[in-house]
């Protein structure tokens, strides 16, 4: 079993933050919350470089969000802190539990040799009989429309295919949150609008499932609620999806402007 299939079977057992820490938030309306979150990574000559400084965001019960930048703004970063995957060196953060991280590469996460046994890996840890596992492993492939290759091996699917699976998997173990770190980085148009259908769908299904998608393609706001947008390592805006759209063309508009005047 590699690492990263650990981590997906574990994270859901990450302690939680100490309850006084989360004094100031409204724990019923928001999945995810975030305030002054800082990250930074120590060089090997001993200098503190920052990576995250002093984010916030929140991110309501039951929607999909999307958090973009640029490369290197430290999306992925912000959502492995609020994933357990790191620990922030200044800040707070509440996330809904149980919580799980499905990996940008769905081969470091879809393990088991077929589909049925992948989504049922992660529920070793519950005490459930086989029927109990066998409806919520059933339940999960139709939410993310996966249940005619339930006896498929996991070889013979397509990228999209391992990603939805991947995805089908944290929602058979009862997640609250899903963290997303760019799904459709290497799969084609159709498998890309394939796994967002699939995460938009199984939220429609759950009801109380929240999910937060890190890409760094434009088109993919069209199915978000809303939007988180970073730049160096801060949380620049925070709003609706057709909100954030409209700043990242203006952002894009200028900078073109710009390089044609120089």
């Amino acid at each position: 079993m590699n690492h990263s299939a650990l981590i997906r079977a574990s994270i859901s057992n990450v302690p939680p933050l100490n309850p006084t820490h989360l004094t100031s938030f409204d724990t019923q309306k928001f999945a995810i919350e975030g305030r002054n979150v800082n990250y930074s990574v120590r060089t090997k000559h001993g200098k503190w470089v920052p990576i995250l400084k002093d984010c916030s965001l929140r991110i309501p019960a039951g929607q999909l969000w999307m958090l973009l930048g640029p490369n290197g703004c430290g999306k992925s970063t912000l959502l492995k802190v609020l994933a357990g995957l790191l620990n922030p060196t200044h800040g707070t953060i509440y996330v809904e539990r149980p919580k799980s991280y499905v990996f940008q590469n769905p081969d470091h996460q879809v393990v088991m040799p077929t589909v049925e046994a992948d989504v049922a890996f992660g529920l070793g840890k519950f005490n459930l009989t086989k029927e109990e596992v066998r409806s919520r492993v059933a339940k999960a492939l139709d939410s993310v429309g996966m249940s005619d290759y339930l006896r498929r091996p996991v070889q013979t699917l397509s990228g999209g295919q391992k990603q939805r699976v991947a995805i089908a998997g944290a929602l058979a173990e009862a997640c609250k949150v899903l963290l997303l770190d760019e799904l459709t980085t290497f799969l084609d148009e159709n498998d890309q609008v394939g796994v967002i259908k699939a995460v938009k769908s199984s939220l429609g299904v759950s009801g109380d499932v929240t999910a937060l998608w890190v890409t760094h393609r434009l088109e993919e706001l069209e199915y978000a609620d809303g939007a988180v947008y970073m730049e160096d390592g801060r949380v620049i805006m925070h709003s609706d999806a057709s909100t954030i759209m409209g700043f990242i063309k203006e952002r894009q508009a200028s900078y073109v402007d710009w390089i044609n005047s120089s």
